[in-house]
């Protein structure tokens, strides 16, 4: 894919996460990897919406976190990214959103639960950041959001949002609407009572397979797009 076609992609990637809910003002951001310089990602710069992102506002940033294209302000969150870019070679893709319900749950200090599909994603892959509300603004608070990720697919940060990584923009992105859904079917369920057990474990990895397949993030990330097209964003 050329370097035009990933921007525009993570243009497309900016409205859907609007268009599910995932804005909050100006704060969320979501990065890219190069596809042909591991050591380079692009970024949503600061001030703009996610729903904002341009070709020309688009900054390229090394994993110092040091803008060296572009002319925008970067996100002083920046070390979120160059943090987990430079600790996960698999990780392509980085998002950082403020989600209601998925904050909610990172407040309450219970584990995700599979009392849902989109839960049984996260099943055993999902760790939590607990050093601090703050905004991550330096490498140091960039790398224990890296080490609280470790192996997994996101981190919830206490009393502050969701970071979702993919191999790809579809899984990042699919599972950033997953995550949130997962959070609100899970505190519906725990408002309306003491929830029956979670299905054998064996069902839920069983699923968690099928549903993580590469196919199937990127048929319903092309969905997504094609809603937000239809809608004129």
């Amino acid at each position: 894919m050329s370097h035009t076609a990933l921007r525009e992609k993570m243009i497309l990637a900016g409205k859907v996460l609007v268009n599910e809910g995932q804005d909050d003002f100006t704060r969320g951001h979501i990065s890219v990897r190069l596809p042909d310089n591991s050591g380079l990602f692009y970024m949503k710069a600061h001030s703009t919406g996610l729903d904002e992102i341009t070709q020309e506002n688009i900054l390229t940033i090394d994993l110092d976190g040091k803008v060296v294209a572009g002319t925008a302000r970067r996100h002083s969150e920046v070390f979120i990214h160059s943090e987990i870019f430079r600790a996960r070679a698999d990780v392509a893709c980085v998002i950082h959103t403020h989600p209601p319900y998925a904050t909610a749950l990172s407040a309450s200090g219970r584990p995700i639960r599979a009392y849902s599909q989109p839960g049984a994603l996260f099943h055993d892959s999902l760790g939590t950041y607990t050093d601090s509300m703050k905004l991550i603004r330096d490498p140091d608070m960039g790398a224990g959001v890296a080490r609280a990720l470790a192996g997994h697919r996101a981190v919830l940060l206490k009393n502050h949002g969701i970071v979702v990584t993919g191999a790809t923009m579809e899984e990042a992105v699919i599972g950033t609407v997953m995550l949130e859904n997962a959070a609100m079917i899970q505190m519906i369920a725990e408002a309306a009572g003491t929830p029956a057990p979670e299905l054998p474990k064996d069902d839920i990895l069983q699923l968690q397979r099928e549903i993580s397949q590469p196919d199937q993030f990127a048929v319903n990330f092309d969905y997504l797009v094609r809603r937000v097209k239809r809608l004129g964003m």
